[in-house]
């Protein structure tokens, strides 16, 4: 009888941090939302890839499309660089994000893929750079707030000038552009495929991986011309 109250009250307390680890999120998200959206329209928005096994996008990849969509859609951006390399699958991530964003409707005019990226460090500074390069200065980082909260240190440590665009999941769900009930947008995911591929994980120890995820896999003197 002991145990199973112990069971009970770890449950409520489980699902009462998880109730409010939902409530800040949504609370943080609007915030950061309100602030930089003051600065649409942006010429860019920076899209984080996601891995692709072949089959199905994932929900991390439909919400991070989506929240794309909504943004051009709504005017608050001109374009889209996704990015994201062959890190996890032989599918060079990016490619994969765009022929689903064609696929539900995203003019592929305002679309660019950058294709370096391992890292979420890495698609923020290889994607600015691309931005830069077409000179388009006033850009924003479209992912959700969690992906933004992790390279904010070194966003602000390398003083890349972005903005922050975090997805609004309320927004996402009353999107009529794609819901689960409807059939999954047919793509041609051989244009991002790799046959020669390693993946990350074995190219890389834990402590590598790590080390890129800080941003270390970036050359310094790439860096110092910031």
């Amino acid at each position: 009888m002991k145990f199973s109250r112990i069971k009970v009250f770890i449950l409520i307390i489980l699902v009462a941090v998880s109730a409010n680890s939902c409530f800040l999120y949504k609370i943080n998200s609007e915030s950061m939302w309100k602030h930089y959206v003051k600065f649409q329209p942006f010429d860019a928005i920076i899209v984080p890839g996601y891995p692709y096994e072949g089959d199905k996008w994932d929900d991390i990849m439909k919400m991070r499309v989506l929240w794309a969509k909504y943004l051009t859609d709504e005017g608050y951006a001109k374009h889209i660089i996704f990015s994201g390399s062959a890190v996890y699958s032989p599918y060079i991530e990016s490619l994969i994000m765009r022929e689903y964003a064609i696929a539900i409707g995203i003019d592929s005019t305002i679309i660019f893929t950058e294709q370096k990226a391992e890292h979420s460090t890495e698609n923020v500074y290889y994607s600015y750079q691309m931005a830069q390069a077409k000179g388009w200065d006033n850009v924003a980082l479209a992912t959700d707030y969690v992906q933004i909260k992790m390279v904010r240190s070194f966003v602000s440590k390398n003083r890349i000038p972005v903005s922050y665009l975090p997805a609004l999941f309320h927004v996402i769900d009353s999107m009529d552009v794609y819901r689960d009930s409807l059939p999954q947008p047919i793509i041609n995911d051989t244009v991002a495929y790799l046959p020669e591929f390693e993946s990350i994980m074995e190219k890389e120890n834990a402590y590598q991986r790590w080390r890129g995820t800080r941003g270390h896999n970036i050359p310094k003197d790439k860096k110092k011309k910031e």
